[in-house]
Parts: structure tokens; sequence; C-alpha cells
């Protein structure tokens, strides 16, 4: 089966904003696979058998997009964003429900692979991560929004660059130096 062209992602997401409700039925197969990687990062830290299944993560996103269905979309990055927000708060809204649960199961953890983290650094708690990201934010927002959009997105360099309207040499300082931000925000949560 051949990757769809990003001008019917496109044409699908327009539709879908005029109010043809086939539109979005139509569109998540299209991205289905993109989405399902992501989704699969996040839940490689999990434990087998792990309540949250990265089907159930996509199916929530669905069901969160049927909500958006009046969103202007500009394209394919910009929806692949959007489903990198709403992963990003499906995941902390569940790992912070783990944590005041009684019988203490801990906050999903996230394995920083090399592409994002090229040091050695242990697994972060998912949680700990989102609330650098935040303090990130306040620092730098487009910083924060390309770690979301590269790590909770999956999207390339290019897709990122083209969603934040900036080029892919900015895409790749932003990452660089956000990196090494957050690694130093988690390093230092670790030891207090």
């Amino acid at each position: 089966m051949s990757a769809p062209s990003p001008h019917e992602v496109t044409g699908l997401l327009r539709a879908w904003s005029a109010g043809d409700e086939e539109a979005l039925r139509k569109l998540m197969p299209l991205v289905y696979q993109e989405l399902h990687r992501a989704a699969r990062r996040y839940m490689a830290g999990e434990r087998s058998g792990h309540t949250l299944q990265t089907t159930a993560l996509i199916n929530e996103v669905y069901l969160r997009l049927v909500d958006l269905h009046r969103t202007s979309w500009q394209n394919r990055a910009h929806f692949l964003a959007i489903c990198a927000q709403l992963m990003r708060r499906i995941l902390i809204d569940f790992a912070r429900s783990r944590r005041y649960q009684k019988r203490g199961g801990a906050a999903p953890h996230v394995c920083f692979d090399e592409e994002l983290f090229v040091s050695a650094q242990p697994r972060a708690d998912l949680v700990e991560l989102d609330d650098a990201l935040k303090e990130l934010a306040v620092v730098d927002e487009r910083k924060s929004r390309v770690v979301e959009l590269r790590f909770f997105g999956g999207l390339s360099v290019k897709e990122t660059a083209e969603v934040l309207k900036v080029s892919s040499d900015t895409v790749m300082r932003d990452w660089e130096m956000a990196k090494v931000w957050l690694l130093r925000e988690l390093s230092r949560d670790k030891h207090h």
C-alpha cells in the first residue's frame, strides 16, 4: 500500500472542516500508521499488559478529534501537530491518574532513544517530562513546541519546520538546545 499524498490528506482535512463527516473516517486509515508509530514510542516503556494500549491511545485521539471537526486544518503537518498535542494530553492525564491510584502504580516511563537524547539517560517519568516541557515553554515556547511535535507527534524536522513556519536549521538548533535543557532539568529533579 503506497503512502497517501500530502494533498490527499489535506483535501480530506479541508472537507472535514467544511462539515463532511465522512472525511474523518476516510482520513484515519491514511494517517493511522504514523499515529500508531508515535503511540508505540510512548508505550515502549510500559510493562506488557498495561491497561492503556497503543490502539486504545489512538482510539482516544480519534474520539477527541471528532470534537475538533470545525478546526481550520492547514495541511497534514498541522493535523499531526494537533494529534501530538492530543496524545500528550491523554498520556499525561493517564499518568497523573495512575499516580493517585491507591495501589500505587507509578506513572508511565518514557524511553528516551538516541534520536531524542544522545546520552544514556535513564527512563524518565512522563509526568516529569511534561512538567519540564511546561517550564521550557515559559522560557522558550518554540523549543517546547519542537519537542512536542518531534517527540510526541513523531514529526520530521521538515514537518516541524512547516508547522512552526521556521527553517529546518532553526528546528535542529531548537531541538538540540531543548534536549540539553530537558536533560539538565530532568537530572536535577532526580537529585532532589
